[in-house]
């Protein structure tokens, strides 16, 4: 009988983590980059039941099933599929249009592909670079930047933006030290003038945004505030992108979060007479439980 009460408990702790990471995607359908996430559920290990034999002739035990002993929410695993691109005609507004090719395969909207011997491939993504407030190196898709008033580049929270040289991107005039805001940006990356030309940076080389290709994305950490960490940076998977990646920088526009808002609805809705059936079984073993202490063990 317990059993089935611990059983019962799990579904409604693994429901209810499923409904937080719902209502977070909710809260985050118009944050711009925001990747939706879903609830990774396992089930505990299963039990072999068997029934001892009795009797001469009835030697050994018959196996009668298996039984479950629970679920767990294991984690919470975010969406990398591209969000919808909106126009805002803000200069410093940015968002990634990413479509990076992997030889051979063929990624669904997920951004998932499975060969003939099972083996799963994820679409490599591409992000920005930001320097977060320890100096650490964090990546983003929320790509409203803005500037500060020694020139530099930063996010909506005040994180620098890193350039392809891997210092913080300066936008100022040479000498003067007054911020740039007349500039153009290429499909690249590349800071230009109106009339096209590089802006150079204080190493003279022309000044560039530093996107980074994550190879695996399903490795990235949230942090908040928009922004990502690689769980094992020390094995690789990320590069800057070249001129074979097929990413695009677009000035004047955000990339929408990819959260769909009526499915997010369903799931939530979901989880919830989930969460309401497996209460009502911790409530069944509880009476019953009761009846067997207060009237059976009166007999």
């Amino acid at each position: 009988m317990l059993r089935g009460l611990y059983t019962a408990a799990s579904g409604m702790i693994a429901q209810q983590r499923k409904h937080d990471i719902v209502t977070n995607n909710i809260a985050n359908i118009n944050t711009p980059g925001f990747k939706g996430g879903t609830g990774i559920n396992r089930s505990f290990p299963e039990l072999l039941i068997a029934r001892v034999r009795s009797g001469k002739d009835e030697p050994g035990s018959a196996t009668v099933g298996r039984i479950n002993t629970g679920v767990m929410a294991e984690e919470n695993v975010s969406l990398h599929a591209q969000g919808d691109v909106q126009e805002t005609n803000n200069p410093f507004d940015f968002a990634l249009v990413s479509n990076i090719v992997v030889p051979g395969a063929t990624f669904d909207s997920s951004g998932k592909y499975v060969d003939e011997n099972g083996q799963r491939i994820i679409q490599p993504q591409a992000f920005f670079t930001i320097l977060n407030a320890e100096g650490e190196e964090r990546y983003s898709l929320n790509g409203k930047f803005s500037l500060d008033a020694n020139g530099q580049m930063i996010d909506s929270e005040g994180h620098r933006v890193l350039g392809r040289d891997g210092q913080p991107i300066v936008l100022v005039e040479p000498g003067t030290r007054t911020p740039i805001t007349n500039f153009r940006i290429t499909q690249t990356g590349i800071f230009t003038n109106v009339d096209g030309q590089p802006i150079a940076g204080e190493n003279g080389d022309p000044m560039a945004m530093m996107i980074m290709r994550i190879e695996n994305p399903n490795e990235l950490v949230r942090e908040g505030n928009g922004l990502y960490r690689l769980s094992n940076p020390d094995e690789g998977g990320f590069r800057p992108i070249d001129a074979a990646d097929q990413v695009e920088v677009r000035q004047g526009y955000v990339e929408r979060s990819n959260v769909d808002a009526g499915q997010s609805m369903i799931d939530m809705m979901s989880a919830l007479r989930a969460y309401e059936a497996n209460q009502k079984m911790v409530q069944f073993y509880d009476k019953s439980m009761e009846k067997a202490v207060n009237e059976i063990g009166r007999i």
